[in-house]
């Protein structure tokens, strides 16, 4: 039998392991986007110099993540995450040669003490706990093809970075085509996590403590920067 009538719009599964991880860490992940240092830059209140310095952070954390996907492929949690599309290091090291003016950042960029911890944190998991490797990787990188977009619009307006362009390639994903079916996937991805219930819990609490490293981050970064613009 045929209908023209339309169809239900589907109901969100509250119990869906992606709505459990995500309600969980809602508190975490808005105050560490309702951070001070994040609310100015995201303000326009923030100088150039402070865009940059987050950019480098990010450099560690996703350096941390990235050299780590390699020995986890195969992996039956942590492997499925894994996409070429996603990788940001070539971005970002392009990025930081346009804000730093050449390549000698390389050799002499060192972390914030906030960041070190944090990248320690996900080579920690990466080596010892796949599940915990992807709470990190899913608070990354869902961030980024998300709300990651308002950062690149804000830093086009306030800094004058061409659109897409160098100083902002790590928010532009040239590899996933369609963001909104990749978040989707991404979603079913984590509902058929091959891990038991435990384990799960422990994801959860592991992508609680991604925020609040990030928000360490952001807490240093407030410190040196206010209202530099």
């Amino acid at each position: 039998m045929t209908s023209t009538s339309p169809r239900p719009t589907a109901t969100p599964d509250a119990t869906a392991f992606s709505a459990r991880i995500r309600t969980a860490s809602h508190e975490q992940h808005t105050e560490a986007e309702s951070s001070t240092f994040m609310s100015d830059m995201l303000g326009g209140r923030l100088g150039v110099e402070a865009y940059t310095r987050y950019t480098e952070q990010l450099w560690f954390i996703y350096r941390a993540l990235e050299e780590s996907a390699a020995a986890l492929a195969d992996d039956p949690v942590a492997g499925p995450f894994l996409s070429d599309g996603l990788f940001r290091l070539p971005a970002l090291r392009r990025d930081l040669d346009h804000l730093h003016g050449g390549s000698a950042w390389r050799e002499t960029l060192d972390p914030l003490p906030a960041t070190a911890g944090y990248a320690q944190r996900i080579a920690r998991v990466a080596a010892e706990w796949p599940g915990g490797y992807v709470a990190h990787h899913y608070t990354r990188y869902l961030g980024d093809l998300s709300g990651g977009q308002i950062i690149r619009g804000t830093a086009e307006k306030t800094w004058g970075f061409a659109r897409k362009g160098d100083g902002v390639r790590f928010y532009v994903f040239d590899g996933i085509g369609n963001p909104a079916a990749f978040k989707r996937e991404y979603r079913a991805l984590l509902d058929a996590l091959p891990t038991d219930e435990l384990d799960k819990q422990r994801i959860i609490e592991e992508c609680k403590r991604a925020f609040a490293l990030n928000t360490a981050v952001f807490h240093e970064l407030g410190a040196r920067f206010r209202h530099t613009a």
